[in-house]
């Protein structure tokens, strides 16, 4: 135990109180963040990339689609395709108009374009399909293996 020499106060030093320490100390802090940032830099790859399986095959009959989806094709000269069939492009707003009638609301449209083609007509092309109503719209791609 300690004894106290000076008189009534504890060690404060020639009259005056000594003030609380109002400090935080922030080691242990950045000690905590500095390992929430190495476990969220080592999970992030595993989340990002899929496990490669190889799934088996199934002689189960693929779910019945509604009804066939709208093609729409641009060729390389600039030519417009409904399905296989060519039409001008004054022509497509009231074709596309005419088939948003007889199908229903959830009918789908697959825009495929010749890489070729300016930007700006393959958007004009999707535009129309906005504007008549479509709300399932998909650009067509070729996959990166096949181009290989």
């Amino acid at each position: 135990m300690a004894i106290n020499l000076a008189g009534g106060r504890p060690s404060a030093g020639r009259g005056q109180r000594r003030a609380p320490m109002a400090e935080i100390n922030v080691t242990p802090l950045v000690d905590v963040m500095l390992v929430l940032l190495i476990i969220f830099m080592v999970t992030a790859p595993l989340l990002v990339a899929g496990v490669p399986v190889d799934l088996p095959d199934a002689r189960a009959n693929s779910l019945p689609q509604d009804q066939t989806p709208i093609q729409i094709s641009l060729d390389g000269k600039g030519a417009l395709f409904i399905d296989q069939m060519e039409i001008a492009p004054a022509a497509l707003p009231a074709k596309l108009a005419a088939l948003r009638e007889a199908r229903s609301d959830d009918a789908r449209v697959y825009v495929r374009a010749d890489r070729s083609l300016d930007y700006g007509r393959v958007m004009a092309v999707v535009g129309e399909v906005n504007g008549a109503g479509f709300k399932k719209v998909a650009l067509v791609t070729d996959s990166a293996r096949e181009q290989q």
